[in-house]
């Protein structure tokens, strides 16, 4: 409803006993499973046991722990390289990555810092166990672009071919340049590289503040999806965002928005980054005390977009199915437009979101409503209905009121339709 000449329709006559769209669901935020400082962790998968390796801290130069499954319990196990490679000078030692050569060894890769160039280079360690004790493998470091302001936050990566690969982010911030992230193809041992590197992304959105780095690979069905993280390590602006591309060496594009946040999880964790992906979970480090504590989340694909559980994910409404109603052009909404005139008691959007797994979740609805508070009538998947209230806030002033709603793991439709007088929707927020 956007003009006075409405305000004599009829009210939908729908039944009194609809309840109404109470408090939110309990959030789900992410499990804390380290309690204690365990940064950029990765996360490796030997049988049925877990392995966890961390940036350098009072633990150790690369602290690990073990667990018999992903949400624990977890138990630190010492530190997994003792001896320092030749090359490195003092400092700390950042980020690892734990994979395991065709031979059967297992191969660390490693942040270090290099005395000869003075920056953060890369090195490799290898082992016959997942604990280590890891052997520096060299005497220089494997990666080390000085001009580069140095290199740092490697991982490896295997395609569906079997061709290893290393991706790794020259730290271009460090020196006024540019922060890449690289892919660079290596032979069996992980070590010997095959042909140039490739650049896949590079800092250029103002979120992330001259900084992305932490790049981890994911192949799915359709496309390649690379997460990294931007922003300040050091703060609530830290996120984890993701590109995607349908062929291993890009182009990528980067997600509209970031896939976690301070503020996507409610303040539940703060600046999630440093994010590993094994399977059905996402693992990462947020703020605690000074300390970065290890958290998982749930993880699922949304026709292979990553969904993480408890983080918000926003669904405009404008782009649902539509009926009795209109998309009009909004400058202050979301992606700048919205549904209106959903003023008929056949006039309703629906919305397909996206749950991990089946559970409770909230809606967090975002609306407009100016001429007296408003309700819309709320079904997800056609089940029982509820009443989601819109007090009137005033025209163009987008406001969010939260519906809890239980979801079917998959693919799920969340039905708005005409309850009483009149309210525009601009999207829906999924946690």
């Amino acid at each position: 409803m956007r003009h006075l000449g409405r305000i004599a329709l009829l009210l939908s006559t729908v039944a009194a006993w609809l309840p109404t769209g109470g408090p939110a669901a309990a959030a789900v935020a992410p499990a804390a499973v380290i309690s204690s400082n365990f940064p950029d962790p990765d996360i490796l998968q030997v049988g049925s046991t877990f392995y966890a390796y961390s940036t350098s801290g009072s633990a150790g130069r690369i602290p690990v722990a073990s667990a018999p499954s992903a949400t624990g319990p977890w138990t630190r196990r010492g530190d997994a390289l003792p001896n320092k490679p030749s090359w490195a000078g003092t400092g700390g030692f950042w980020a690892p990555d734990v994979s395991r050569r065709p031979d059967g060894r297992y191969l660390m890769y490693f942040t270090g810092p290099s005395t000869a160039a003075g920056r953060m280079c890369l090195g490799a360690a290898v082992a016959d166990d997942p604990l280590g004790p890891f052997q520096p493998l060299g005497s220089a470091p494997l990666v080390c672009n000085a001009s580069e302001g140095g290199d740092i936050d490697p991982s490896s990566f295997v395609d569906a071919d079997g061709k290893r690969y290393l991706l790794y982010k020259n730290d271009g911030n460090a020196v006024g340049k540019p922060s890449i992230l690289w892919l660079q193809q290596v032979a069996a041992d992980g070590v010997t590289f095959v042909g140039g590197r490739t650049e896949l992304i590079r800092n250029d959105r103002p979120e992330e503040a001259g900084v992305i780095e932490a790049p981890v690979l994911v192949k799915r069905a359709s496309q390649y999806v690379l997460f990294y993280s931007g922003g300040s390590y050091t703060g609530n602006s830290y996120f984890t965002g993701y590109a995607v591309s349908p062929s291993l060496k890009g182009p990528y594009t980067k997600a509209y928005r970031p896939l976690m946040t301070t503020a996507t999880f409610d303040g539940a964790v703060q600046g999630p980054g440093g994010t590993d992906v094994l399977g059905n979970r996402a693992f990462f480090h947020g703020w605690v005390n000074n300390a970065r504590w290890m958290y998982t989340a749930e993880l699922g694909w949304a026709n292979d977009y990553p969904v993480i559980r408890g983080s918000r994910v926003r669904y405009e409404a404008e782009r649902g199915a539509i009926n009795h109603a209109e998309v009009r052009n909004a400058s202050g909404a979301s992606q700048g437009a919205v549904v209106a005139k959903l003023d008929y008691a056949d006039s309703w959007v629906d919305v397909t979101v996206y749950a991990p797994v089946a559970g409770a979740y909230t809606a967090h609805v975002t609306y407009a409503a100016g001429y007296g508070d408003a309700q819309h009538r709320l079904t997800v998947n056609g089940g029982a209905q509820i009443v989601v209230d819109y007090p009137d806030r005033g025209w163009e002033n987008w406001t969010q009121v939260p519906a809890g709603i239980t979801l079917n793991a998959g693919w799920n439709v969340l039905r708005f339709q005409h309850q009483t007088r009149w309210a525009e929707l601009d999207h829906i927020e999924i946690a």
